[in-house]
């Protein structure tokens, strides 16, 4: 029998930490599935999603949370494989960057109960000018129900300076 098991972490970006990660979950039997790591102001964070067989789980966790002495902090959680429910799209907001901006856009995805399914933004210069852009790209779970027309309507209620962008996509 497997187990699912996500693991995120950060520490201080050096080489070899994915090598590390990599052969302590080989050496449990483990299989990578799926992950996102970035470096982030100095730092080397990540997220991953492994199966372990579960007679190899326990000795798999206490090896993890081993690396703590090595300077990287990993915290494991038991998962299971969910279902999905209703349409998934991709969302894009551009717009002149300011505080709040994925504060007022999350709240009106909670408030038409839009699950946030993957999340990624930047702030860069925009063409032409010394202004920052705020941009964010987000893959979206929407419930059986809710229009494109009424969340598109709802996210360009936040300010006119903010460029929604929704597309129709099959994502896994």
């Amino acid at each position: 029998m497997t187990q699912f098991l996500v693991l995120s972490f950060i520490g201080d970006d050096r080489p070899g930490i994915v090598e590390r990660l990599s052969d302590t979950i080989s050496r449990h039997h483990g299989n990578w599935a799926e992950s996102r790591m970035a470096h982030l102001a100095n730092k080397f964070a990540g997220i991953l999603i492994i199966s372990v067989p579960i007679n190899h789980q326990e000795a798999l966790i206490n090896e993890l949370n081993d690396f703590k002495q090595l300077g990287l902090n990993v915290l494991v959680e038991s998962a299971c494989e969910s279902p999905s429910y209703g349409s998934t799209l991709s969302l894009t907001v551009v717009g002149n960057d300011r505080p709040g901006i994925v504060k007022e856009v999350s709240e009106v995805l909670h408030s038409l109960v839009v699950n946030v399914k993957e999340l990624s933004t930047v702030c860069e210069p925009a063409p032409m000018s010394s202004d920052m852009l705020f941009k964010t790209e987000m893959i979206l779970s929407l419930p059986d129900g809710l229009s494109l027309t009424k969340l598109e309507e709802a996210l360009e209620g936040i300010s006119s300076d903010l460029i929604v962008e929704l597309s129709i996509n099959e994502f896994a």
